[in-house]
């Protein structure tokens, strides 16, 4: 099995050179201005600053202002560019230098693990998920996410609200939206925008996130709903064209990034399709790479010896409050614990967790399931 390097499998055209170019520079501008706060901060920062100075190395990890990275720079304001920098470095270096601190660079929260679609390429697919009886399916409680909001803001600045379900049919998405406003500088929802009324786009764009996933496959029918099944085309470009329609009557100067990002699954999708039915209601097309989620635990072994990224990179915390080190696993072969009984911070760096990432940095990945049937590296 090829290795799905989930750091570069990202398709778009997100961000032209230009555009890189002036966010490298904006960055420039925000680290030459010393001294920096003491501390770790200081460190990493240094860092950011010379390797934006300096031409990329093969042989040692260097940060650098990607497509998607520099699209979202070029959004965030001057007094936020240190922040964004500091967080963006551990995102994307940490993974790269197998190190952690005392919290992960991005935080995964599921409000909702139920989904009115079953897209043919999803684990929604597998019964021994959807099935109420084995106690997957529900909702987060409000005041659980209170407190893992409480806990995130000033220490994760990358929060996303998506996982095994669609979190806008939980049935209290505004209040969820309005508890989050202002507090994080990367804040993403993923939405499939069939139930994308006109108070959850305002209620998102009130929040200031800073970017909103459409995930659509196709620009056509039959092949959308042959893909998302249960979903229709037509009622989903609807949505997001009223969405872009309040977005510019009603928040103007949102700076909020609107996507539509499929998942690169049969040989008649097509970029250009997708950016010819989509391209005027959002500001990004995009694919991701496909890699066999739809049941994780009857794939063959995949022989990949190579750590897992996501480990350094993000941690993900379900409706009920158990925490996972990924969504492959869905159904949590490997939960690290409960938020309701451990804190953020210690749950990150808690002994499952380190052996978990110890198994994979002494490629024992063929000893740890589901582990050893993924190729995410």
């Amino acid at each position: 099995m090829v290795a799905y390097q989930k750091s570069n499998s990202f398709v778009s055209k997100v961000a032209t050179q230009n555009d890189i170019d002036i966010a490298t520079k904006r960055a420039l501008k925000a680290v030459d201005k010393i001294p920096y706060p003491k501390g770790h901060q200081s460190v990493i920062l240094n860092k950011v600053k010379n390797d934006l100075n300096s031409a990329p190395r093969h042989d040692i990890p260097h940060f650098q202002l990607l497509p998607h990275s520099a699209a979202e720079l070029n959004k965030i304001p001057e007094g936020r560019i240190l922040d964004y920098l500091y967080h963006r470095y551990r995102y994307d270096i940490y993974p790269l230098t197998k190190k952690i601190d005392d919290y992960p660079p991005c935080l995964q929260i599921e409000p909702s693990s139920i989904c009115n679609f079953r897209c043919v390429f999803c684990y929604q697919t597998d019964d021994e998920l959807t099935k109420k009886i084995n106690g997957h399916m529900g909702f987060m409680d409000f005041d659980l996410f209170k407190n893992i909001i409480d806990q995130a803001e000033g220490n994760v600045e990358f929060v996303t609200l998506a996982s095994r379900g669609e979190p806008t049919i939980h049935p209290k998405f505004n209040e969820l939206m309005e508890y989050m406003r202002d507090k994080f500088i990367g804040l993403k929802i993923n939405t499939n925008a069939s139930r994308l009324t006109e108070e959850k786009c305002h209620a998102i764009l009130q929040s200031n996130a800073s970017t909103i996933v459409f995930s659509a496959d196709a620009a056509t029918e039959p092949l959308y709903s042959s893909m998302r099944v249960n979903g229709k085309l037509e009622q989903t470009l609807k949505n997001v064209e009223n969405f872009q329609n309040i977005r510019s009557k009603h928040y103007a100067r949102s700076s909020i990034i609107s996507r539509v990002s499929g998942v690169k699954f049969a040989k008649e999708q097509s970029l250009d399709d997708m950016e010819r039915t989509w391209g005027g209601l959002v500001d990004q097309v995009a694919f991701v790479d496909y890699n066999p989620w739809e049941n994780s635990y009857e794939r063959k072994l995949s022989e990949e010896s190579e750590p897992c990224s996501d480990l350094w990179r993000r941690m993900f915390i379900w409706w009920d409050g158990k925490t996972n080190p990924c969504d492959v696993d869905y159904l949590s072969k490997l939960k690290i614990g409960n938020i309701k009984e451990h804190s953020l911070s210690d749950l990150w760096k808690n002994k499952s967790y380190n052996r978990l990432r110890a198994n994979h940095i002494n490629k024992n990945r063929e000893k740890i399931e589901p582990c050893r049937r993924c190729t995410v590296i």
